[in-house]
């Protein structure tokens, strides 16, 4: 007993991913739980680790969507409350679609997408596009694949999103939604 422990043991340590969980890629949109393991495909698309996708960035030859959620205003504040948007820092240039990512969207927010990815690719299916949000996060694996659905042909995924960008010391500058975001309750 004690010689297999023992191996068991060396096992582990030498081998931590013979033990890691791998998380299947399903076959439709993620509808809960948006913060938890993702999987390392996404089936019409190409999944970009940091390095990859700063060169992407760096040589210009893809736009960026962040897809992060953002909190509404809660309609519970009294009259005259300040409230102040949490500020969203992403990789430069990049437009921010908050609330895209979901795996459901009202056809208010899938026209606030459709729009957007309209307007970063001047039209162009072909376009690369890169969509990211945070580390383990399913929004932007749900929004490359409708944008993948959608009939766009050169998508990327970035999974380790802003988390993984900053640990390569990428520089990342505060952005806002881009125009005409729905309002909540839409």
């Amino acid at each position: 007993m004690r010689l297999f422990v023992q191996v068991l043991c060396l096992v582990a340590v030498t081998a931590p991913s013979a033990f890691a969980q791998t998380v299947p890629e399903p076959s439709d949109y993620r509808m809960e739980h948006y913060r938890s393991p993702v999987p390392s495909t996404i089936t019409g698309g190409t999944v970009l680790g940091p390095e990859e996708a700063h060169e992407l960035w760096r040589l210009g030859k893809a736009k960026f969507i962040d897809v992060s959620p953002q909190a509404p205003k809660p309609p519970s504040l009294p009259k005259g409350t300040l409230w102040r948007d949490k500020p969203r820092h992403s990789i430069p240039g990049a437009i921010w679609l908050p609330n895209v990512g979901y795996g459901a969207l009202a056809e208010v927010t899938a026209e606030y997408f459709r729009n957007g990815l309209e307007h970063v690719t001047s039209s162009a299916p072909a376009h690369p596009v890169v969509f990211f949000c945070l580390e383990d996060c399913w929004m932007s694996w749900n929004a490359a694949k409708r944008a993948v659905a959608w009939g766009y042909t050169s998508v990327y995924w970035l999974p380790e999103g802003t988390n993984g960008w900053q640990l390569w010391d990428y520089p990342l500058e505060q952005i806002k939604p881009a125009a005409g975001q729905p309002q909540a309750g839409n």
